[in-house]
């Protein structure tokens, strides 16, 4: 029995078969999103604590009420269902509404899957 983990690697994904999504939401708020997220097709997520900077020091006397604590929620998707995960996260976190957070998407080149079932550039098996 081999110690090491399944792992394929998936090479190159030029014709953006990956995207990150990355959601930067309030304190508490990231479970929920996570949910929706999973709900729409994402497959895993990983979520990290933060303190954030920036808007909340331009708002003055509103600032007492936007923590700096943050919560990141970075999820690997296959494009196909991107945007379904992305607007999921949109909606669960509320992120129309200032102050809440934000969120954006990148093209992932690489990936390895480790692990269960490896990843595949068409989808999730």
């Amino acid at each position: 029995m081999s110690i090491v983990p399944d792992r394929r690697e998936l090479g190159q994904a030029d014709s953006g078969h990956h995207q990150l999504i990355t959601c930067i939401v309030q304190r508490g708020k990231a479970e929920n999103a996570v949910r929706a997220a999973m709900l729409a097709g994402a497959p895993a997520a990983t979520i990290s604590f933060a303190r954030g900077t920036g808007i909340r020091e331009r708002l003055g006397l509103l600032k007492i009420a936007i923590s700096p604590e943050k919560e990141v929620i970075e999820i690997v998707v296959t494009s196909d269902c991107a945007d379904k995960v992305f607007d999921a996260l949109v909606d669960a976190a509320k992120l129309r509404t200032p102050g809440m957070g934000f969120i954006y998407m990148t093209p992932v080149t690489r990936v390895l899957a480790s692990g269960g079932a490896p990843a595949a550039p068409d989808g999730p098996r």
